[in-house]
């Protein structure tokens, strides 16, 4: 945050942290924040990287180990609408540090023993705990940029999903190879409780969360009025930007969560791949997906800061990562060869899952600054839907077709990306639907 941005940040709001600048604070938080999203998903990606030592543990079919994963998303929907909305009027600083500590407590049971009920039971509540993890997240990084530098924090608190899993999968891997799968829950949870206590001592709630883009209290329906407010709800939900930005970020998210459940078993059993060769791929797609997260954002700043809409700089510059990770994924079945297999995979994979940033923007420029925590919290709960369908659909697949479900399970994710391709290049306009809701 430069100088100019802070100028007309009224004074109280400058004396409310002296012992930082707003420059240091912002990015303070906005690296916990990255940190915060690596856990999140180091914890989500734990099943997958320990797939078939759970399976075999436990005695369990594809199908099983599909529906434990899917039991994650169970809540997962209904808490990030829920907290969502109480994030419009709760300090979001301890709403995510609940949130980090739970995520701990919940990896005990399944840590200390038991079977598939103990599993199901402690993934419903880990992803009740963790549904309104990203969502928030980004609206705590958010709240301290103005919406013209809001690209950069947004793909940053994205990138810590990528580096959870990139940093994770190796040394997990090896956890989980020699030391078992519970382990590696023991080390997670560990984790989470080190953030806890740094997000205690440094997390804060930034100066633009309650304020619009003039520095001033945001216009629009009165807190207490329900009418009102449910009024306002229907102009966001119900807008063509709010639709098909979330129809193409479910696409995106159905790949996000094959990518945490059965990549790594695609990897190894159907395209032969040994299971430390496996724990070294399964992070490229996220690597890789950094990559074009970073480069969506620059073009995405690059395009509005030139005065391009943000319908052509948001929505179609996502509508083309979704199309362009679908005709990679068309290309498996063509390709002769692993490596030519596993690279249009690895590639098809990180484009399809590079929504995130485009779908958070969007709606934070669409919403009020009174009803972003809702609007981002119905979105993440419908699209993380797709966590629910997902691992089960596939789980059934390899079940009745062998290692031919998973390359079957990578085209079906390739028709969805042309959807939500479709729907992200016709829908979405924001300053023209922003314009409405913000009447």
């Amino acid at each position: 945050m430069t100088a100019a941005d802070t100028s007309a940040v009224p004074p109280p709001a400058r004396t409310a942290h002296p012992d930082h600048t707003p420059g240091v604070r912002a990015w303070t938080v906005t690296g916990l924040l990255v940190v915060f999203m690596m856990i999140n998903f180091a914890d989500k990606a734990v099943f997958g990287l320990a797939a078939d030592e759970i399976r075999a543990d436990l005695g369990l079919s594809a199908t099983d180990f599909g529906l434990a994963n899917s039991a994650f998303f169970l809540l997962f929907s209904v808490s990030a609408v829920v907290v969502g909305l109480i994030a419009d009027r709760m300090s979001l600083k301890w709403l995510l540090l609940i949130m980090a500590l739970l995520w701990s407590v919940a990896q005990v049971p399944a840590a200390l023993g038991g079977g598939l009920a103990v599993l199901i039971g402690t993934r419903i509540v880990l992803g009740a705990a963790e549904g309104p993890a990203f969502p928030l997240a980004q609206q705590a990084a958010l709240s301290w940029f103005p919406d013209h530098r809001r690209n950069l924090p947004g793909a940053l608190v994205t990138l810590g999903v990528t580096l959870g899993v990139v940093t994770a999968a190796p040394g997990l891997s090896w956890v989980i190879r020699n030391h078992g799968w519970r382990a590696a829950l023991w080390v997670v949870a560990g984790v989470g409780l080190l953030w806890a206590v740094a997000w205690c001592v440094y997390g804060v709630d930034g100066r633009h969360r309650h304020t619009g883009e003039a520095g001033k209290p945001p216009a629009g329906p009165g807190g207490r009025d329900a009418r009102r407010i449910w009024h306002a709800y229907q102009h966001i939900l119900g807008s063509r930007t709010w639709i098909g930005t979330t129809i193409a970020y479910f696409t995106s998210y159905w790949g996000v969560a094959l990518m945490l459940v059965w990549l790594p078993s695609y990897l190894k059993n159907g395209l032969g791949h040994s299971s430390a060769t496996a724990g070294t791929l399964v992070a490229l797609p996220w690597a890789l997906g950094a990559v074009f997260l970073l480069g969506q954002a620059a073009l995405t700043n690059l395009l509005m800061n030139r005065g391009v809409t943000s319908r052509w700089a948001r929505g179609r510059v996502g509508a083309g990562l979704l199309l362009a990770g679908a005709l990679c994924l068309l290309g498996v079945p063509l390709a002769d060869g692993t490596g030519v297999k596993t690279a249009l995979l690895v590639t098809g994979f990180a484009l399809g899952g590079s929504f995130a940033t485009v779908a958070v923007t969007t709606v934070a420029e669409l919403a009020p600054a009174a009803r972003r925590g809702g609007s981002l919290g119905t979105m993440n709960a419908v699209v993380t839907t797709a966590g629910l369908i997902a691992p089960t659909v596939v789980g059934s697949m390899v079940d009745d077709q062998g290692t031919a479900g998973y390359q079957n399970a990578a085209v079906v994710f390739a028709v969805l990306l042309l959807l939500g391709a479709l729907a992200a290049f016709a829908l979405i306009d924001p300053a023209r639907d922003a314009a409405r809701t913000h009447a």
